[in-house]
């Protein structure tokens, strides 16, 4: 599976942790940066792992800044991605699971290294489940595709 990366300053050292990580468990990892550890502008980040994942490149995307929320703000304005702020291990499985969430991120000053990697490791092994969430999931779909 190939998985998005990226992070502004307040998520470098969690985003090369996780991406280390998932390397060692097989998966392709594209990093979109940062790549020195300076203040860069979130949303720019956002925008390409996210359009990456939009686009099918990468099936998954992990995005760290601070808090987890900007990043997943921004994201969410491309079209196409479902991304979910989680820092607890209930949200990381079942954004998956019944929301197909396909970027997930996470705070670096909010969530500690190894629950971070217990959350890359349960978004990236949970399966949308279908079924009756499916409809859930076109309705997001509609409003998106509603609006100009």
């Amino acid at each position: 599976m190939k998985i998005a990366i990226g992070c502004d300053h307040g998520g470098f050292e969690l985003k090369n942790l996780i991406a280390a990580h998932l390397k060692e468990r097989g998966f392709e990892v594209t990093d979109f940066g940062i790549t020195e550890n300076r203040p860069v502008d979130y949303p720019e980040i956002a925008l390409k792992v996210a359009s990456s994942v939009a686009a099918g490149e990468n099936k998954l995307g992990i995005l760290v800044c601070g808090t987890g929320i900007g990043m997943s703000l921004a994201a969410n304005k491309v079209k196409g991605i479902r991304a979910a702020a989680c820092s607890d291990h209930y949200s990381a499985k079942y954004t998956r699971l019944h929301n197909d969430a396909n970027i997930l991120c996470l705070g670096g000053r909010v969530v500690g290294a190894g629950t971070a990697l217990e959350l890359a490791d349960l978004f990236v092994d949970t399966e949308f489940e279908g079924g009756r969430h499916q409809r859930r999931v076109d309705m997001i779909s509609e409003i998106e595709n509603s609006q100009k």
